[in-house]
């Protein structure tokens, strides 16, 4: 099934689940053709079934695998006469744990997926994007990209990385007239998080948890605006100024209420 004359349509990674489900959802709703895109073909196949088949193109893709990527990206251009006004690359992992506790082939995967995935996916689309009038290229980042994180350490390098790479295309690629940004949510109830970490949140501030609705919210809100960096919720702009003004300050505040605060708080009484 192709795309209907008129028709805008958006690329997703990590689409079966989460943050990539609810923006494909919402996409739709808003009269958008999805590529849904996952290792998950059971949830892909949910998500197919639940906004229409006509409405959609699904396959399983390995983000680390470029030519897979490259295989996702012509079978989407195909059904969308090689247009694609958005690229949503969003599949993400995460291990959790302090540095030494993680195994090398632990964080490497992390690396592979969370910023060489990326790499694939901008590689892979830019002819599409060049192709469509105000294309956009959108990132899942994440509030880990305002100052590092501690035991989500790699985690959190990968999310700095493409951050960065956001900042950087966001200039280069306007010699294309295609739009760069990226969302950096915070504590977000999806799968990724250990259980109980959503239930054991605080409930309000910059690091309660938010549903993936929200963040769909956000992807949908930036492909209309120029804006670089979307936080959700805002408040996690604030902690990103402050890493810029003041990383030692920043960093004491992390260790009080990070992921590690427990321990300092244990440390410090010991």
């Amino acid at each position: 099934m192709g795309i209907a004359d008129g028709c805008q349509s958006i690329f997703i990674t990590g689409a079966a689940s989460g943050i990539g489900r609810a923006t494909a959802r919402l996409f739709h709703e808003k009269g958008w053709f999805v590529g849904a895109f996952d290792l998950n073909a059971e949830g892909l196949a949910s998500l197919e079934q639940e906004i229409g088949s006509q409405n959609c193109v699904t396959r399983r893709l390995d983000v680390t695998d470029k030519a897979d990527y490259d295989n996702a990206i012509a079978v989407f251009s195909a059904a969308t006469d090689g247009k694609m006004d958005m690229l949503y690359n969003n599949a993400g992992i995460g291990t959790g744990g302090l540095f030494d506790m993680v195994s090398l082939e632990d964080s490497l995967r992390v690396v592979q997926v969370n910023f060489i995935g990326v790499l694939h996916g901008i590689y892979a689309a830019l002819p599409l994007l060049k192709a469509t009038k105000n294309s956009m290229c959108f990132t899942t980042s994440s509030s880990s990209a305002t100052y590092g994180m501690p035991g989500i350490a790699v985690y959190s390098a990968t999310k700095h990385a493409v951050k960065g790479l956001t900042e950087a295309l966001s200039i280069e690629f306007r010699l294309y007239g295609i739009r760069v940004a990226d969302v950096l949510p915070g504590l977000i109830d999806t799968a990724i998080l250990p259980e109980g970490t959503a239930a054991n949140a605080p409930k309000e501030g910059m690091f309660r948890a938010i549903p993936p609705s929200e963040v769909a919210k956000a992807v949908f809100e930036a492909y209309g605006s120029n804006q670089l960096h979307w936080f959700v919720p805002p408040e996690i702009g604030d902690l990103d100024k402050a890493a810029g003004n003041d990383p030692e300050g920043t960093r004491d505040l992390v260790a009080k209420i990070g992921p590690l605060a427990d321990f300092f708080k244990e440390e410090a009484g010991s």
